[in-house]
């Protein structure tokens, strides 16, 4: 009963007041090398995230609607971390150990997936795991779309909304799945962000409202006889939107990004991602209406990571814990590990530093 609860909760409606907000940015290192990085946001509830570290051999069947293990099953070619929602199974951001990023950001209200057939239910991935079956199976972007040609992807639970994709292969290239009509749309993601809800075409359109926006500071100007000058530093972005909307954290991380300096090296550029995607923590209690309960949670950002492709290693922090923490696949055998999933915090708690003063 509880695993049909979870799922009727990450992919149902009940998903739309408190959450869905996610936001992903793309950085490169002086070198090219892409870092994928990105939060997850829901409101309601501890989520309870895990890592789940699967061997190459490791097989799975995906679920059905109904929560029935009935659909595509698929064995792991490529090793891969993963950082999942509640269930091991779901899997919403990983790498693999050849260098192939996934994860999936909420997309309510415009999407349309095809509707669930049992005949064909050999060739079924659930929209949940198939950041899984993505990582389990290919290296490039070109694997991914061909064989996106040949399955059936459905949700869990049939009320659900919808969740888009992003893929990031280590040369850097990106792309974004969508399922719009029941059509799979794969769009090349040269700006490298996603956000949520619209489509990801007109998030790109909608960029073009805020041509006026630059970097750096505004100059003193003189109308008629009066003489304005700027209150502070970076006068230039005045006007840059600053709600937690789908389009407005669109629109600030695309600025962001694009006016970040390049790192000489992946782990400050990891460093640099974390503190860019900081401006996105969406504090606990915004998204509801004064009287409603608020749950006892840190933070409605429950977890933000950052991948470094080429050094295949995977970041995060949590609401409960701010240090940051690595899973670095080189070091990992994935023909020898044994499959495992743990949660994200062992102690939910932030752990404080006292400072010793000397005497």
């Amino acid at each position: 009963m509880r695993r049909m609860m979870i799922m009727v909760l990450l992919a149902g409606g009940i998903f739309t007041p408190k959450a869905s907000a996610c936001t992903g940015i793309t950085l490169q290192t002086t070198a090219g090398h892409p870092v994928a990085a990105r939060t997850i946001e829901w409101a309601g509830n501890d989520l309870n995230s895990r890592y789940t570290i699967v061997p190459r051999g490791y097989s799975q069947r995906s679920m059905v609607p109904g929560g029935k293990k009935e659909g595509k099953r698929f064995t792991a070619r490529y090793g891969y971390v993963g950082l999942a929602v509640e269930q091991a199974e779901f899997v919403v951001e990983g790498i693999n150990e050849a260098g192939l990023s996934a994860g999936l950001f909420y997309f309510p209200g415009y999407g349309t997936y095809e509707t669930y057939n049992p005949d064909t239910r050999e060739e079924t991935v659930s929209d949940l795991q198939l950041v899984s079956w993505m990582l389990s199976n290919f290296k490039r972007i070109d694997e991914v779309m061909n064989a996106l040609t040949k399955i059936h992807i459905v949700t869990v639970d049939p009320r659900g909304s919808t969740v888009h994709w992003r893929v990031t292969e280590e040369s850097g290239r990106q792309v974004v799945i969508e399922i719009v009509d029941k059509e799979v749309r794969i769009y090349e993601n040269k700006i490298g962000v996603l956000t949520n809800s619209p489509g990801f075409e007109w998030h790109l359109t909608n960029l073009n409202n805020y041509v006026n926006l630059f970097a750096g500071p505004i100059s003193e100007r003189k109308v008629g006889i009066l003489s304005l000058k700027a209150f502070g530093r970076g006068g230039g972005m005045l006007g840059i939107p600053g709600d937690m909307t789908p389009p407005s954290r669109f629109v600030r991380a695309a600025f962001f990004q694009a006016t970040a300096p390049k790192m000489d090296t992946a782990e400050k550029t990891v460093t640099q991602a974390f503190h860019i995607l900081n401006n996105f923590d969406i504090p606990t209690g915004i998204q509801f209406a004064e009287g409603q309960e608020v749950p006892d949670i840190p933070s409605a950002t429950q977890w933000t990571v950052a991948t470094d492709i080429v050094g295949r290693r995977i970041y995060y922090r949590t609401m409960h814990n701010s240090t940051i923490r690595c899973f670095d696949l080189k070091a990992i055998n994935f023909g020898k590990v044994k499959y495992q999933s743990e949660p994200l915090d062992k102690v939910k708690e932030q752990p404080i530093e006292m400072v010793q003063v000397a005497p």
